[in-house]
């Protein structure tokens, strides 16, 4: 392999595990943020949700997280990308339906484009490339 795919691939898996870990982190955050804080059921309830939405969607998040950063089949991975991103979507309708203020409603789409540079990344570097070595 050339020096200058060798720089290449160097940089799309840097690119790669910074995108994947602020997700898995930002998922993993809210996930204690949504069974610790109180703050937080008050939001769920805010938004016309019931408390036990609250635990499940901590729960899928924590394993969403451990999928996304494990080097698991792709297809399991598919699955944690599909379901941040449906869950990334739903916050941001659900927070523009109740009229939450625009700082509150671009987090999701924020997150959102993370997910996204996680998931090309992914899918760019060679089977098993995304590996810590």
């Amino acid at each position: 392999m050339s020096s200058n795919k060798k720089k290449k691939m160097k940089a799309l898996k840097i690119t790669y595990w910074i995108n994947t870990s602020i997700v898995a982190l930002m998922m993993t955050y809210s996930a204690y943020a949504y069974l610790t804080q109180p703050i937080m059921a008050q939001a769920f309830t805010h938004l016309g949700f019931p408390s036990y939405f609250r635990v499940e969607l901590a729960i899928a998040k924590v394993i969403g997280a451990i999928l996304i950063i494990t080097p698991l089949t792709s297809r399991i991975k598919e699955l944690a990308y599909v379901g941040f991103a449906i869950t990334f979507i739903s916050a941001f309708i659900a927070h523009t339906a109740s009229g939450d203020p625009v700082s509150v409603r671009i987090m999701p789409v924020i997150f959102l484009v993370f997910l996204a540079v996680s998931y090309y990344t992914y899918h760019k570097l060679p089977k098993g490339a995304e590996k810590v070595k």
